[in-house]
């Protein structure tokens, strides 16, 4: 299946819906968004990163806020960084790695994205899976293999290797049309209470705990009683 350009949704939005559903349409459907602690810190952190530009350093050309889209995936947006690492002619006999051509550099380069998050690693793979949705763009884009790529996050300052194997690709894969099947719908899923909610900006507008297992009207109905 191939999406048409005016159907693709914001990349982005993969890690709100690996992180809940409910989220997601809140965000995109609904337009509603609420700052925070926590996505403050991620906005702060993200300021150099999403700084248009290129630098060139030996065999590692750095490009960040790269454009990105995929019309297998129904997806568009935006890559933190992206480095291209020069691909060496190896010995005879032994092959040549494949990588892509640039325009204005000789040579074969290796993708390897790189994205920038708050806080330290997640047991969770909401990270992973946006940082892969953005190397699958970046494979269909440029017609190359992305084996690997890193998460850079604020509090440890260190880079963390993400493997992008195929269970994390498939997660990709279902999360995009769990995406773009909602967003046809027009319908925002019902709240799942859980221990995440209370680090969620969008609690007092989402109000898992007093609409979960009700109608909305029952809820409102309760509070005009208690008042």
């Amino acid at each position: 299946m191939s999406y048409h350009e005016d159907d693709l949704l914001p990349l982005s939005g993969l890690q709100h819906l690996a992180f809940c559903p409910r989220q997601w349409a809140l965000i995109h459907i609904e337009q509603q968004w609420q700052e925070n602690r926590y996505t403050a810190e991620g906005q702060i952190l993200h300021q150099r990163a999403d700084s248009p530009g290129h630098e060139k350093r030996g065999d590692t050309l750095t490009v960040r806020s790269l454009r990105l889209q995929s019309l297998r995936l129904g997806l568009s947006g935006m890559a933190d960084v992206v480095e291209f690492h020069r691909i060496h002619p190896r010995p005879e006999g032994e092959g040549r790695g494949e990588g892509c051509q640039l325009p204005l550099h000789n040579g074969q380069w290796q993708p390897y994205p790189v994205e920038y998050k708050r806080g330290s690693k997640k047991s969770e793979d909401w990270d992973e899976v946006q940082l892969c949705a953005q190397a699958l763009c970046l494979e269909e884009m440029l017609s190359v293999a992305i084996p690997e790529a890193a998460i850079y996050y604020g509090q440890t300052h260190r880079r963390v290797k993400v493997v992008l194997d195929e269970a994390l690709r498939q997660r990709v894969v279902e999360l995009a049309t769990t995406m773009q099947q909602i967003w046809k719908s027009a319908a925002t899923p019902p709240p799942q209470p859980s221990e995440k909610c209370d680090h969620c900006s969008l609690l007092e507008r989402c109000l898992p705990y007093g609409l979960a297992g009700r109608s909305a009207i029952r809820y409102l109905q309760q509070i005009w009683e208690a008042d």
